[in-house]
């Protein structure tokens, strides 16, 4: 755990930020008490997150029950033909 101080921050920040993202967290303190610190960025999941979420176990439990349904974009239209 690196720490510095906010002097330290304020004189060479593009130096404590590219350290952040190669060596990890860096902790600001402001006399001696730690106030902030810098986290790198972290790195975006390849696979995307609906299709990594898992099935609760009661929708596992109906899902071969559901077939599928109408269109939504049909319904819409059908809705805004009868307003008119």
């Amino acid at each position: 755990m690196k720490t510095i101080s906010i002097r330290e921050l304020h004189s060479k920040t593009g130096e404590y930020v590219r350290k952040a993202a190669r060596l990890g967290e860096i902790y600001i303190t402001d006399h001696g008490r730690t106030i902030a610190r810098i986290v790198p960025e972290a790195e975006k999941p390849e696979v995307p997150y609906f299709a990594r979420r898992k099935l609760s176990p009661g929708f596992k439990a109906i899902m071969h029950k559901l077939k599928g349904g109408t269109d939504s974009t049909i319904l819409i239209s059908e809705d805004r033909e009868d307003r008119v």
